[in-house]
């Protein structure tokens, strides 16, 4: 388990030369797409937001989960994720 910056953009399959590299030299962890959203309707309603996530592909190396890992895996991390918020 890693905690850090994430960069989160609506963007996230716009063509943008260094970007990610220029991401992972200023310490990002990761990029998705939602978190941006779910933040800013928190702030807008008053209220506290967490988003935890999960890796499915490296942005450096050809590494990504297959179709049935994403499927099956999410309900683990989901349930160790909520454990941890609760306890």
């Amino acid at each position: 388990m890693r905690v850090g910056p994430v960069y989160s953009s609506d963007h996230f399959y716009l063509a943008r030369p260094g970007l990610h590299e220029g991401l992972r030299d200023h310490g990002v962890l990761g990029v998705d797409m939602e978190t941006a959203a779910l933040y800013a309707v928190a702030s807008a309603e008053g209220r506290e937001a967490l988003t935890v996530l999960t890796v499915t592909d490296h942005m450096f190396r050809e590494e990504a989960l297959s179709p049935d890992e994403r499927e099956n895996g999410f309900t683990a991390a989901a349930t160790i994720a909520i454990e941890a918020a609760l306890s």
